[in-house]
């Protein structure tokens, strides 16, 4: 039997992630991993990392008292090119994944509502943007 284009897409092997695309994942990571401890440093509880939903992903999810924070990390060169790194559709995609958490975590649903940025930059400490975004943009 001949073979498909399907049989060989399936047994070649996966392709290696390029080194730029690998850089930028451990760079986002270690951000957030600074973002999470200036966090708790800040009395904040963490209740989630990396949320991943359909709609897209909240970076960090934390509380402090009776405020649930869904806060995107952002990691530049420079603190002003990470603060213009959340877009519109980006802010869009965070709500959505927000409501699904939300969804999910229904006891966390009478709490004050609010989502913040924190920028990170090489050799400058964390900036926490509370209320960077609201869910009406």
């Amino acid at each position: 039997m001949p073979r498909t284009r399907k049989d060989s897409a399936e047994t070649a092997p996966p392709r290696a992630p390029a080194p730029q695309r690998v850089a930028a994942f451990r760079t986002g990571l270690s951000a957030e991993a600074r973002a999470a401890a200036y966090l708790v440093a800040d009395g904040y509880r963490i209740l989630a990392q990396r949320f991943k939903t359909r709609y897209g992903e909240i970076d960090i999810v934390a509380q402090r008292r009776n405020l649930v924070a869904f806060v995107e990390v952002k990691a530049r060169a420079r603190l002003d090119d990470a603060a213009y790194a959340v877009t519109p559709r980006q802010q869009q995609r965070i709500i959505d994944a927000a409501r699904a958490w939300l969804a999910t975590h229904p006891e966390h649903t009478e709490c004050e509502l609010r989502f913040d940025a924190l920028l990170i930059a090489p050799q400058s400490p964390p900036h926490h943007l509370p209320a960077a975004f609201d869910a009406s943009t």
